[in-house]
C-alpha cells in the first residue's frame, strides 16, 4: 500500500543506485497502473508524487550525469521541482555532463516549450565539443546542426553568441560549411513565423556575426586541403577534386572570394608540383 510505497522512496539510498531510483522506482510509483491498481485517491497520489519528486532531487544531485533528464520528466508538473531539477543541470554542466547528456536535455527542453533554456543547455554542450577536421561523420554533427538552427530561430542575439562557440569546437570545413549556408538562407527569427519567410533582411556574410563562421570555414578548407594532401593516393584524386570544388562555393561567399581562392590554387600549384598528376587534374577545373 501507500504507506510502504513512501517508505521506500524515503529510503532509497539505502535500497537503489541512484539511477535505479529515478528510472525504475519512482516511475513504477508515479505510473498510472500503480495508481489504478491501489484505487489512491487525490491526497495519496499528491504524496507519492512529493515523494518521488524529492527522491528524483536527491538523485540528480548524486548522478546528474544519468539522472538529471529522469528528475526533469518526474519533476515536470511542480514547478519549484522542475526549476531546482533545471539548475542541477546548469551547475553541473562545467563539471560532470558529457555534451551528448547536455544535447539531449537541451532538445528535451526545447520539445517541451522552453526554447531559451535549449538554448543555453546547447551552448554548454558546445564548449565540451572538438570536432576534428576529419571528423565528417561524427555522431554530435546532427546536435551542432540542431543547435544552430534552434539559435538561429530565436533571432540575431542568439546566433551571435553561437557563432563563437561553433568556431572553437568544430573543425571540419563541410560541417562549417553546411551550418554556413544553412544560416545565409533565411534571417535569423523567423523560422518559426510562416508567411514571413522573405520579409526579413538576410545576413551579410560580410559582415558579424557571419564573418567569423566564414573565415572559420575557409581556414578549414585550406588546413584540410594541405592535411589530405600529405598522405593522398592516386585513387582519392576525384575526390579531392570534388572537396576543392565545395571549398570554391564557400570561398565565393567573401567578398573579394574569387581572389582568394584563385591565390589558394596558385599555392597549391607551388607547393605540391611534385604531384604532377593531380596538378594538372587541378589545373583542368581550377584553371
Amino acid at each position: 500500500g501507500v504507506r510502504a510505497l513512501v517508505s521506500i522512496l524515503q529510503s532509497w539510498y539505502s535500497l537503489f543506485t541512484p539511477t535505479e531510483a529515478t528510472s525504475i522506482v519512482a516511475a513504477t510509483v508515479m505510473s498510472h497502473n500503480t495508481i489504478l491498481r491501489l484505487s489512491l485517491d487525490y491526497p495519496q497520489r499528491e504524496e507519492l508524487a512529493s515523494c518521488a519528486r524529492t527522491l528524483a532531487l536527491q538523485c540528480a544531485m548524486k548522478d546528474p550525469q544519468n539522472c538529471a533528464l529522469s528528475a526533469l520528466t518526474l519533476c515536470e508538473k511542480d514547478h519549484i521541482a522542475f526549476e531546482t531539477a533545471y539548475q542541477i543541470v546548469i551547475d553541473a554542466a562545467s563539471t560532470g555532463m558529457t555534451y551528448t547528456q547536455l544535447f539531449t536535455i537541451a532538445r528535451y527542453m526545447e520539445h517541451r516549450g522552453y526554447p531559451l533554456r535549449a538554448f543555453k543547455l546547447a551552448s554548454l554542450a558546445m564548449t565540451h565539443l572538438n570536432l576534428a577536421y576529419n571528423q565528417d561523420t561524427h555522431p554530435a554533427i546532427n546536435d551542432v546542426l540542431w543547435a544552430c538552427a534552434l539559435s538561429h530561430s530565436l533571432g540575431k542575439n542568439e546566433l551571435a553568441a553561437i557563432i563563437p562557440l561553433v568556431v572553437k569546437s568544430v573543425h571540419c570545413a563541410t560541417v562549417l560549411s553546411d551550418i554556413l549556408r544553412r544560416c545565409t538562407m533565411t534571417a535569423p527569427g523567423l523560422a518559426g513565423i510562416p508567411g514571413r519567410r522573405n520579409s526579413g533582411k538576410l545576413m551579410s556574410t560580410d559582415k558579424a556575426p557571419l564573418r567569423q563562421l566564414l573565415d572559420a570555414t575557409i581556414s578549414a578548407y585550406i588546413n584540410t586541403t594541405h592535411s589530405r594532401l600529405t598522405h593522398i593516393s592516386p585513387r582519392h584524386y576525384g575526390e579531392f577534386i570534388e572537396f576543392l570544388s565545395k571549398a570554391r562555393e564557400t570561398f565565393l561567399l567573401a567578398q573579394d572570394g574569387h581572389i582568394q581562392f584563385a591565390q589558394f590554387i596558385d599555392n597549391l600549384k607551388q607547393i605540391y608540383k611534385g604531384k604532377k598528376k593531380l596538378m594538372l587534374l587541378v589545373r583542368e577545373r581550377f584553371g
